[in-house]
């Protein structure tokens, strides 16, 4: 191993000043994805922080192209302005106190101030030896209908790849609650590698007394019900979030979202 020595090697990196919030903005309303709902225009303070070059899509989040990018503002009372679709109607001007630090913003209704989630930033290491980790943080912004939160807790779970057991990802959370970071085992397809495997998910329905009921039934698009039921391909060592979000009964029909953290 060898390096230039007339050179110091440095990363393109800007340290962040002390009173600094760094966040990501998610967009989770439930409207109907395509380019009528997009955003167009997101305003921080009334400075333009993203534009249609690259817009704030439905079920998504900005700063977007970059895994582990974040914007920044001053800490303390800041204003959101979203602006939806080609003529820019405003439909969202809300203050949310942000804290210095890295954060996750959701906007989850147009009539309501925005949750703010820590976003538990550095993340932990892991071994590159036998069966490996991803981490997963569960989201639930999960409708009834327009305009009504689901009444219950989800208990989000994973299928064990080596049993197809299941195993819960940290507790049951409510609307507009989150898990921490928590473990999802994988077994690597490919010793000695980044690695992958399909890790599959259930969800449970948890009523308010604690109690563990049935799997979480969704309205599909083919208009009949369906037990929950997805996957996603897991890799050795990654951050991912998973957002629960849409409508239970009605469209724009729930489904989860995966956003990379890590």
């Amino acid at each position: 191993m060898s390096s230039c020595d007339e050179h110091e090697i440095e990363f393109m990196t800007t340290d962040v000043a002390d009173g600094i919030a760094e966040f990501q903005l998610h967009y989770y309303v439930p409207v109907t994805a395509g380019t009528a709902n997009y955003i167009y225009r997101v305003e921080i303070n009334d400075e333009l922080y993203a534009n249609s070059t690259a817009p704030l899509y439905t079920y998504n989040a900005i700063p977007n192209g970059t895994v582990g990018k974040f914007y920044t503002v001053a800490a303390g009372t800041v204003n959101i302005k979203l602006y939806k679709g080609a003529d820019l109607e405003l439909v969202y001007d809300k203050d949310v106190t942000l804290s210095e630090g890295k954060q996750n913003v959701f906007v989850y209704d147009f009539d309501e101030e925005p949750k703010v989630f820590e976003n538990g930033c550095p993340t932990e290491t892991v071994s590159e030896y036998g069966d490996s980790t991803q981490w997963i943080k569960f989201y639930n912004f999960l409708y009834e209908s327009d305009g009504t939160p689901v009444d219950f807790k989800i208990q989000y779970q994973f299928l064990d790849p080596d049993t197809d057991e299941r195993v819960n990802i940290g507790e049951p959370v409510g609307f507009g609650e989150a898990t921490d970071w928590e473990p999802v085992k994988i077994t690597k397809t490919i010793y000695n590698s980044s690695g992958y495997c399909y890790i599959y998910y259930r969800m449970l329905i948890v009523d308010s007394d604690g109690n563990v009921g049935d799997d979480l039934t969704l309205l599909k698009s083919s208009g009949s019900y369906k037990t929950y039921s997805d996957y996603w391909k897991a890799y050795y060592g990654r951050y991912c979030h998973h957002v629960m979000a849409g409508c239970r009964t009605e469209t724009p029909v729930a489904s989860v979202r995966q956003f990379r953290a890590l």
